[in-house]
């Protein structure tokens, strides 16, 4: 797989910490070339893991993920994003923030309660759909920053993955020495 990256000029996926090279290449496989979206935004629509609401009138209900995409896409990005969670420290810190609060729900009701929480409480069971939302941003936030590094031609950089700014150099022109 590491080789087929290679001859398609896109090793350099394999930079980003914790994706495999087999990990890119399946992602790469369900996409197709990402340079024919219009936008990052599009990428993450086409693989399903874009948020929808749940609402009418004066009714607002539960946001969660539209599933209009690819199915074998958003199961590849689901995959690769597990070991991200853990060897990828910028996706490590996205998902502690994100499921901070969660976590201190369910602190929260074991010291109301005085005990240890139960796994069948409202918190916890709150805490559990928190988790699975803060790793379907990841895996939109992976498809973003795969769509950057091939549209872009950028290397993996951590700041601009973090959310900092980066300045795209412009496609095929030679950089200044």
């Amino acid at each position: 797989m590491a080789c087929v990256l290679g001859e398609l000029g896109l090793s350099r996926l394999g930079d980003i910490p914790g994706l495999t090279a087999v990990g890119a290449a399946a992602i790469l496989a369900e996409t197709g070339d990402p340079r024919r979206y219009d936008s990052s935004s599009s990428l993450v629509k086409h693989a399903g893991l874009a948020p929808s609401d749940n609402a009418s009138g004066a009714l607002s209900g539960q946001a969660h993920i539209s599933r209009r995409g690819r199915p074998g896409l958003r199961l590849a990005v689901w995959r690769a994003v597990w070991p991200m969670l853990r060897f990828n420290p910028v996706m490590a810190a996205k998902y502690q923030a994100l499921t901070r609060a969660a976590d201190a729900a369910v602190q929260a009701a074991g010291a109301h309660n005085g005990t240890r929480p139960q796994p069948a409480t409202a918190a916890a069971a709150a805490a559990r759909a928190r988790h699975a939302t803060a790793r379907v941003a990841c895996a939109a936030s992976l498809l973003r920053w795969i769509y950057s590094m091939v549209v872009h031609d950028t290397s993996w950089d951590p700041a601009a993955a973090a959310g900092g700014t980066c300045q795209h150099p412009a496609r095929n022109q030679p950089e200044a020495a």
